[in-house]
């Protein structure tokens, strides 16, 4: 017994030795990890070990208010090695550089309309893609008329910033032809044909208009790539062009408000005395579509997935994603999934799996 108790309390106190060792290294041992993942962040090929396929990853799921496990709206989309971003909501960003889909690649931006969650990262989306890579061009802006005066307010905000950057850095690294964002407007009327904006052999790119008035123009984008069809909504009420864009997609990204939550919401804004906040979420009820609304859209559409972003109202558990579903699982007979920041869904070319994994990778 005594030699047992002996043998415990030597490996105790290695135990403890070894502990206090670790606990003494944590900064040198934490600089050495965060080498490794700048090495991984600053890697050549940010894409190795994905297969040539489009693949869409949520760097904002988010609406305006806070959430802690999603940004504001932001969809990125990488279509073979293009990538592009479907709005830019505040610490979208921030979260595509996390998911290593480094914001000096982006070709090019798409705009879903000009509420202020959609567009208030905006400004960094230009500054990081500039500085980063030392562009010589604007960052294209794709949007529904009204794009050239979010671009132009951007580009005012910015102008001291650029100044700055210039003089710091020097017109090598921050090429002053390359700053901000060039508006490329176009018009998708409500009787007229989608809009294609890009058309290339294996890249197709589509507008089509969506119902969120009284913010008018909204449209959603459609991709296709090789054979593979992702549909991003924007924000909107149930939409019959969404409908028909989405026909046969393999992916739908749809935003998702539930009046069950809200309502709880509103009851405890009422409550509190806040009467202009429980307007507001009487308001917003009318111009979204709800989890069952757009489960029944994919459904009769024939998408095989359903992915929702633009979630309302935050959920900070994910006890809750069963409350905000209601019965979509029941009325969409393909996969569903309440949306968080780093969802990533790959369609590889030439085959028909989808394949969902996590991109977001933090610091702690």
């Amino acid at each position: 017994m005594r030699q047992r108790t002996l043998v415990a309390l030597v490996l105790t106190a290695l135990i403890a030795a070894a502990l206090a060792a670790a606990y003494a290294m944590r900064g040198p041992l934490a600089v050495a990890g965060l080498g490794r993942l700048y090495e991984r962040a600053f890697a050549r090929d940010p894409y190795a070990g994905l297969p040539d396929g489009l693949h869409v990853g949520l760097c904002g799921a988010g609406a305006p208010l806070p959430d802690p496990t999603r940004a504001g709206p932001c969809v990125a989309v990488l279509a073979g090695r293009r990538l592009f971003v479907v709005d830019a909501g505040d610490g979208g960003v921030r979260n595509l550089a996390l998911m290593n889909l480094p914001p000096p690649q982006v070709e090019a931006a798409f705009l879903t309309h000009f509420h202020s969650d959609h567009i208030d990262g905006l400004g960094e989306l230009m500054l990081q893609r500039w500085a980063g890579g030392a562009w010589t061009t604007p960052l294209p802006i794709y949007g529904p008329t009204g794009v050239e005066q979010v671009v132009a307010g951007f580009q005012a905000a910015y102008a001291l910033d650029r100044g700055y950057r210039i003089v710091h850095h020097g017109p090598k690294v921050m090429p002053p032809s390359g700053a901000g964002g060039e508006a490329r407007a176009f018009t998708a009327g409500r009787d007229a044909p989608d809009v294609v904006l890009i058309d290339d052999p294996d890249l197709k790119v589509t507008a089509f208009p969506v119902d969120h008035h009284p913010a008018e123009p909204a449209v959603g984008y459609r991709f296709a790539y090789k054979g593979r069809v992702a549909v991003i909504s924007g924000d909107t009420a149930p939409s019959p062009r969404l409908e028909a864009a989405a026909r046969g997609a393999d992916l739908l990204v749809h935003e998702g408000l539930a009046p069950n939550l809200v309502a709880v919401q509103r009851r405890a804004a009422l409550a509190a005395g806040k009467a202009n906040l429980a307007a507001i979420l009487h308001d917003i009820l009318s111009y979204h579509t709800t989890p069952e609304q757009a489960a029944a859209i994919a459904q009769r559409a024939g998408v095989r997935y359903l992915l929702f972003d633009h979630v309302i109202p935050p959920l900070p558990v994910a006890a809750l994603d069963g409350p905000y579903l209601g019965r979509s699982r029941r009325i969409f007979s393909g996969t569903v999934r309440v949306g968080r920041d780093g969802d990533f869904v790959s369609l590889p070319a030439g085959e028909t799996t989808i394949r969902r994994t996590g991109r977001l990778r933090t610091f702690r």
